[in-house]
């Protein structure tokens, strides 16, 4: 069965990340994506304005950055802070709920971290199995 948001916000079955249109999908997308997982890591320590976060995640582009943090910001993940001042001072920090996915998806980063010599023996035994 599928689940479907209503207008309002409601779902009308129990969020199940395998229905095909579950909302919980798109929420695991945002959260997992490449960029999603850095800027939740980035921000784990603190608040950072826009410039600290794209020196922080290597290899973001401005583009990129810009629409990662919007997305989560409208999932309820980041907070956004706009300084009246001139030049325009931007700060960026994670909600509750941000804190609560990014020391999540961190956790997973860390693992990943400690693992990399593992698969990359791994791949390299598939790769000359291959040959």
């Amino acid at each position: 069965m599928d689940v479907r948001e209503e207008p309002a916000g409601l779902l009308q079955a129990p969020p199940d990340v395998n229905a095909r249109n579950c909302p919980s999908r798109v929420i695991l997308e945002h959260v997992t994506s490449r960029w999603g997982v850095l800027v939740l890591a980035a921000l784990i320590d603190g608040t950072l304005r826009f410039s600290e976060l794209r020196r922080t995640v290597g290899g973001v582009s401005e583009k990129m950055l810009a629409q990662t943090l919007q997305t989560l910001e409208r999932d309820g993940f980041v907070h956004r802070e706009a300084h009246p001042v001139i030049p325009p001072r931007v700060e960026y920090s994670l909600t509750p709920l941000g804190k609560e996915a990014a020391d999540q998806v961190w956790a997973l980063a860390r693992w990943t971290e400690d693992r990399t010599g593992q698969v990359i023996a791994a791949r390299r035994t598939y790769d000359e199995a291959r040959a």
